[in-house]
């Protein structure tokens, strides 16, 4: 669509909205957005759009926006049937998402990557190992920077590694990534969606306009018939041989020839040599030498917030994991710590429909107690009965009681395994506090032994 003088609506004036939105008025657009909530920084956010001609309607007002408009943008956080996206479905007007949006505007090639968990690292990883190759990408989509923020520094790239969620692939059509890379799939986000297989569906339509000349990167035990993939794939896999990538006695193997200690990485933990030899095949489908690759991503560390090593004080380690939102980050984490380390465990945080009785054997195993927060305390005590737990109304207090408890030697984990949005604004507020409410524990105690 040539969208000059176009009446384009975003809905949502979060990170993606305001890139969509911008974006949009580089492109010769009159552009609108609308948001739900009327908080004060919105209405900030509405004065000095106002200077550059993008009207902005809060609250009320954007459920009532009488505008008939050419196109609509749909931020990912937004559900389709929230009042603000039916006041303007119900007027006919054509609904895209900011993926949808930010693709149409350039021909370079797009790495998407999606999964429940690993996605950042991932996207990382690949993105640093194709510099490492001589190439220019730049890594956007769910990670931070939005695709549309980066649609417009493109002159000086030459892909995008893109990592796409759900909720954005909801919102595609003509999307189309040179090489698609598929993680893994464990339940998140049963509140939003009504089944398992409704999750898996939305995400699947990353491979919905790949071509032949195109490859998927897979788990070695992905259902590919299932997924009607037409590209070609690349698999990987941490348990067989059979896989063009695979791990054994610390060392990666593509096509059954070792090229890569772990041990020269910083990475650890199985869940990271998959995000690992996901990110080399992504070079290895670019035609891109596994030796430059491999040197490029020796001296990488994974994201703030996962599986992060805050402090260390009296023998107790303090692991900051707050990017932890599914049973399975939370399992994972648990299985990077070494098992002669007990476990103190706090957990919990929004009701997003999953049971945590999975989990059980895990717990009881190396968990020595847990301390819980968030709307799910009081249920996954239930679930959790047969260890020892505790409840609090904080995370201040969470770290306080964890403190409390810890012998040396002990290693007191934050891992949430389940979103934040009952008591913080995302996952990076979260992990914030968890450190903050560290520092001063630990200071405290410094301080009192003086």
């Amino acid at each position: 669509m040539n969208y000059l003088g176009k009446k384009c609506v975003v809905l949502g004036l979060g990170k993606s909205g305001l890139a969509a939105a911008r974006l949009l008025s580089e492109k010769g657009a009159i552009v609108s957005i609308v948001d739900s909530s009327n908080s004060k920084s919105l209405q900030e956010k509405r004065t000095l759009l106002s200077s550059k001609k993008i009207k902005v309607y809060l609250g009320a007002a954007a459920h009532n926006d009488p505008t008939h408009y050419d196109v609509a943008i749909l931020s990912p956080g937004i559900e389709p049937t929230s009042p603000l996206v039916m006041n303007v479905t119900r007027k006919g007007t054509p609904l895209l998402g900011e993926l949808e949006l930010a693709c149409s505007f350039t021909s370079r090639p797009i790495i998407a990557i999606t999964g429940t968990n690993g996605k950042t690292t991932t996207t990382e990883l690949t993105t640093r190992a194709l510099q490492g190759s001589g190439l220019r990408p730049i890594a956007c989509g769910n990670i931070g920077l939005p695709f549309s923020e980066a649609v417009l520094l493109s002159d000086d790239l030459d892909l995008f590694v893109i990592e796409v969620s759900s909720f954005q692939l909801e919102g595609i059509e003509t999307f189309h990534p040179h090489v698609a890379v598929w993680l893994n799939l464990t339940p998140n986000h049963l509140d939003r969606y009504q089944s398992m297989e409704e999750y898996r569906n939305a995400k699947l339509r990353i491979f919905k306009n790949l071509h032949e000349n195109d490859i998927a990167v897979l788990p070695f035990s992905f259902n590919r018939a299932s997924a009607g993939i037409k590209a070609r794939c690349i698999t990987f896999s941490t348990t067989t041989q059979d896989a063009d990538f695979s791990f054994a006695n610390d060392l990666l193997f593509y096509q059954h020839k070792p090229f890569l200690n772990i041990q020269e990485t910083q990475l650890r933990g199985l869940h990271n040599v998959e995000n690992l030899m996901a990110a080399f095949a992504v070079g290895v489908a670019l035609g891109k030498p596994l030796e430059s690759m491999c040197e490029a991503i020796k001296d990488y560390t994974p994201p703030e917030h996962r599986c992060e090593r805050v402090a260390e004080s009296e023998g107790v380690i303090w692991i900051n994991d707050s990017k932890s939102t599914t049973l399975d980050s939370l399992e994972k984490a648990i299985l990077s710590i070494e098992k002669s380390h007990p476990i103190i465990l706090i957990a919990g945080g929004k009701n997003k429909g999953s049971s945590f009785q999975p989990l059980l054997p895990l717990i009881q195993e190396r968990v020595k107690a847990a301390i819980l927060i968030g709307e799910l305390k009081q249920s996954i005590a239930c679930e959790w009965n047969a260890i020892r737990s505790y409840q609090s109304d904080s995370l201040e207090e969470a770290v306080t009681k964890a403190h409390e408890l810890a012998m040396a030697g002990d290693t007191i984990l934050f891992s949430p395994g389940t979103s934040s949005y009952d008591m913080f604004t995302d996952y990076q507020e979260r992990g914030n506090s968890f450190k903050k409410a560290v520092a001063l524990t630990v200071n405290r105690e410094a301080t009192r032994k003086m």
